[in-house]
């Protein structure tokens, strides 16, 4: 775990965690690498009406996962590779050798499943 990470009550199991990143209440974390964040969300730098704040959302779920800097992971998100091909290209994700990606500064809605 990085300088200047917010870990609020979430579980990381064999997992890096790279600076100044977010982790809201009831998240699971295993297997995976948090690139972190450039900056923190200030008002100046808000999300879009809608969009998650920067980090990882309330009870989100992300196993076997690279999820590079400044993304936007919603609350209730579940990412695995389980169950999918182990090269494939989604909207805002892919997957590599059987690891899932979320690309730099990519936005996953909250619910949404990969």
């Amino acid at each position: 775990i990085a300088d200047g990470c917010i870990i609020n009550d979430a579980l990381i199991e064999h997992s890096l965690v790279g600076v100044r990143s977010r982790i809201q209440a009831g998240a699971t974390i295993r297997d995976s690498l948090l690139m972190g964040q450039d900056y923190y969300d200030t008002p100046e730098r808000a999300p879009a009406p809608g969009a998650p704040t920067m980090g990882i959302g309330h009870g989100t779920w992300i196993e076997r996962t690279i999820v590079d800097k400044n993304a936007r992971i919603g609350d209730g998100v579940r990412v695995t590779p389980e169950g999918k091909p182990a090269e494939f290209d989604g909207p805002n994700f892919y997957l590599r050798d059987g690891l899932v990606i979320i690309p730099k500064g990519a936005v996953v809605m909250s619910g949404t499943v990969i």
